[in-house]
């Protein structure tokens, strides 16, 4: 498969769906529930405009956001088709963003994930994160988001 940067026109609606469906199984069990339930096709081109979009397949079945900050390259909305899991298009797209970060004279990747999906815990220490904060959503007391940083 190959990836498409979604700065050029892209079918974001298709994007969005992607997302949107791949965040769902998140409802029951984050609070507070995921931002991706309110990403729409002109807020994601928005994004695209300050952010890179990186995309596999011509219909999407795996994409990422990567936004430069002041010391990392920061990974949002990796999603992968649940048809599409487990062909390393994950470690395809963190790959990728290492190659970005490296372009743009990043030393290190940066992204989030919650508190309760420890899944994503485990996928993301396999592909060399390490935990370097905990954080807690406005109004909340107790922490619901792990930071995890790869230095490159």
């Amino acid at each position: 498969m190959t990836l498409h940067l979604a700065r050029i026109p892209y079918d974001f609606a298709a994007l969005v769906r992607l997302i949107k469906t791949e965040f769902a199984y998140m409802e029951r069990r984050i609070n507070p529930a995921t931002s991706a339930q309110f990403l729409t096709e002109d807020g994601l081109a928005d994004l695209s405009r300050s952010s890179e979009i990186w995309v596999i397949g011509q219909v999407p079945v795996a994409c990422i956001v990567m936004t430069v900050q002041a010391n990392c390259l920061y990974l949002g909305k990796l999603a992968i088709a649940k048809s599409h899991r487990r062909q390393g298009l994950a470690r395809a797209l963190i790959e990728h963003a290492v190659v970005r970060a490296i372009a743009l004279g990043l030393p290190s990747l940066e992204l989030q994930t919650r508190i309760e999906l420890i899944e994503n815990h485990a996928t993301f220490k396999a592909l060399g994160f390490v935990e370097t904060a905990r954080t807690c959503h406005p109004g909340f007391t107790h922490p619901t988001t792990i930071t995890f940083r790869k230095l490159l």
